[in-house]
């Protein structure tokens, strides 16, 4: 088998994460695999991307971590070869609430996972990817960062907002190393996250808001981010590409 990108995907096991990891294979990466509890998706993941002839390792990592990040990375490159690639998909909500109504462990989860985990993985593969003089980040952000998200997630929408900062700053920094760092921002997307969230029907019911009056589908995100990833962005950083039907 031919050596492809080394893509680390955190959030592999479902929705955009998985869309993505199936979409990236497909497209030659080989592929490092990041999962939180469901180790059977995460397998199931994996194996859809050896049907299509690449290599893949499924790591259970807390993000939020920084002992967790460094073995994610260091499995990537002891099994499947040097990084060139780290798509920061891996979230959480906590529940669907107003601020006031929000309990601070949930304040908190948010905020280590979505900004200090996306943090802890940028700095990771910033520093595998200096000395090689290339590589490409792709963060998943939301267009909750610039809708606020009220009386929904204004924690979350909040944190995807930094995200975007991180996006853009960080891009400034390692452009003069070659390495190029990007945000996806989608909208409404059917999928399992919802349900975490506590409204299984959410993406259903807010379709009618939308321009496109439809909720976005995984595979819509993935084709985003493989496209960042791909060498037709190679003039592309620091952008933050709004993948959300107009919303």
């Amino acid at each position: 088998m031919a050596q492809g990108p080394v893509t680390v995907v955190t959030g592999g096991s479902r929705g955009i994460g998985a869309a993505t990891a199936a979409r990236l294979a497909a497209d030659g990466h080989d592929l490092v695999l990041g999962y939180a509890r469901d180790e059977r998706a995460a397998q199931a993941v994996a194996d859809t991307v050896r049907e299509a002839g690449r290599r893949c390792v499924a790591v259970r990592v807390d993000i939020a971590d920084e002992g967790d990040v460094e073995r994610l990375f260091d499995r990537a490159e002891a099994e499947v070869g040097a990084v060139t690639g780290l798509v920061n998909n891996a979230a959480v909500t906590g529940p669907l609430g107003r601020l006031a109504d929000t309990g601070t462990d949930d304040l908190r989860r948010v905020v280590d996972v979505n900004l200090l985990g996306t943090l802890l993985c940028c700095r990771r593969a910033a520093q595998l990817m200096t000395p090689r003089a290339g590589g490409a980040i792709v963060n998943v952000s939301s267009a909750a960062a610039s809708l606020g998200s009220p009386g929904e997630y204004v924690h979350y929408a909040a944190t995807k907002a930094a995200v975007d900062a991180l996006t853009l700053g960080l891009s400034k920094e390692l452009g003069p190393d070659g390495i190029r760092v990007n945000a996806v921002a989608p909208g409404v997307i059917d999928t399992e996250m919802h349900a975490a969230m506590g409204d299984p029907g959410r993406a259903r019911r807010l379709a009618a808001a939308v321009p496109l009056r439809r909720a976005g589908a995984a595979d819509e995100i993935a084709a985003a981010i493989a496209w960042l990833l791909s060498p037709e962005a190679s003039y592309t950083t620091g952008a933050v590409l709004r993948v959300a039907g107009g919303r």
